[in-house]
Parts: structure tokens; sequence; C-alpha cells
């Protein structure tokens, strides 16, 4: 069976040194990640991240700039392909009940600490240095390539300041 590829959207919420994560737990495994999922046919990327956002978290975003491209082509029965948007937190829904409910290993969301970022479980790993970098206003890079691929460094670098 041929495997197919998934567009996700996802956000990054930063705000007051904190970024907006989803903790989910798995066997007594503790892991974060980005609110988001995955695009529509007929639906933009900045569409999806808003849509994905308000539906998981119950939060309104406004995306700002697309910074980070990873992969996951391995493993899974689908290639993903994870398009990260810097965006602003516009504030909680009205009907907010922090929903959660796409996935039952979705616990909560939490504000991690950017600065406590390298030593948090947040998947895919890969991105964990380059919100710390975007975040210093350091150089950073945008395709990150697959997440079973250590091989990111000589990849597109660009200036990130907030």
């Amino acid at each position: 069976m041929e495997r197919k590829i998934r567009n996700s959207a996802k956000a990054l919420i930063i705000k007051d040194g904190r970024m907006l994560a989803i903790r989910q737990e798995d066997h007594g495994d503790v892991i974060y990640t980005l609110p988001g999922g995955s695009q529509n046919a007929g639906e933009t990327l900045t569409e999806a991240v808003k849509r994905e956002v308000a539906a998981e978290v119950g939060v309104d975003v406004e995306p700002l700039s697309l910074e980070f491209v990873i992969e996951g082509v391995y493993g899974a029965a689908l290639h993903r392909v994870d398009f990260v948007f810097l965006s602003e937190y516009i504030g909680l829904r009205d009907n907010n009940s922090a929903i959660l409910s796409s996935d039952e290993n979705q616990i909560e969301y939490e504000w991690l600490e950017i600065k406590n970022l390298m030593q948090l479980p947040l998947l895919p790993s890969k991105l964990r240095k380059q919100i710390v970098r975007l975040v210093k206003g350091e150089q950073t890079v945008m395709y990150l390539g697959s997440e079973e691929d250590d091989e990111t460094e000589s990849l597109d670098v660009h200036t990130a300041a907030l």
C-alpha cells in the first residue's frame, strides 16, 4: 500500500517567555507537542492553524510567519509534513472548555518556560533548540528535515527576530 502525505499546521505561541504546548500521557510517559493538526482540502495552512488551535485548546491565534518545517518520513502510516507558524495569542475563545477531545492521550495544555525547553520532552525534539534560538533572535534552521535525521545544520538558515 502506498503511503499518503499529510500536511499538519502547528502553532508556536509565545507569551511572556513561555510557549503553549499540549501535554500528552502515554503509558506513564509525558510528552509535549505544539497545538495544531491536519490541513483539510481547500483550506490554507494558516486557516488550518486557527481552526486546529481553537478546537484543541480553545484559544484564538493569528499566524504571523512560517518558521519551521519538519517531516515524519519513517515509521508512521502517513508521511507527515509539519508547518510550524509563529502565532500571536489573541485570547481564550468565548466557549473555552479546554476541549482536548481529539486525542484520548491529550491531558491538558500548559505554558512551558522557554528557558527550560531543552530539558522538556517536546516532540519533535529538533524543535527545542530552534525555538530557543528564535526567541533569542539568533539564526534558526527553517527546514529541519525528518525527525529521524540528524543532519540539519547545513540546511537553510534564516535570521529570526521577535
